[in-house]
């Protein structure tokens, strides 16, 4: 269940990211390959550098891993209600970087940070649901699991 509900933030996660790309692309000023650049290539190496470091930095791994078992032991992630406050907070991240766009296209600062900036937590997110299902294939956890 937990595994279901991390696949189902990443998804809501790419998919605002996706939209907020479609408007980026119709309103900001410059050519396609400095829109391609800022709100795809510079996030996706964001993107890269979160999930491998997550997954490959024991120290950060194992936080994330804590993480993700303290949120499993109350809990949290594993209701709707959570899951629609989380998604909710991705919109909001989301809908910033609409109004970043929108300032841009009438002069203001390109929004490159903030492309970035979700491209990495989208790398988050991913780890986060690889390394759910390392918690539920581990037996000793499973076994803790099933007696919740």
């Amino acid at each position: 269940m937990f595994r279901r509900m991390q696949a189902s933030v990443v998804a809501a996660a790419a998919l605002i990211y996706a939209a907020a790309v479609v408007n980026a692309w119709r309103v900001l000023p410059g050519g396609d390959a400095l829109k391609l650049q800022r709100t795809a290539l510079f996030p996706a190496l964001y993107f890269a550098l979160s999930l491998v470091g997550v997954l490959t930095i024991a120290p950060v791994r194992n936080a994330v891993l804590k993480h993700l078992w303290i949120s499993f032991r109350t809990g949290y992630g594993q209701s709707v209600i959570s899951v629609l406050v989380g998604v909710g907070v991705l919109a909001a991240a989301g809908g910033f970087i609409v109004w970043q766009t929108q300032a841009a296209a009438h002069g203001g600062r390109y929004p490159a940070g903030a492309f970035a900036g979700y491209g990495a937590g989208i790398g988050l997110l991913l780890a986060q649901a690889f390394l759910v299902r390392r918690i539920e294939r581990d037996p000793a956890l499973r076994r803790q699991i099933e007696e919740l």
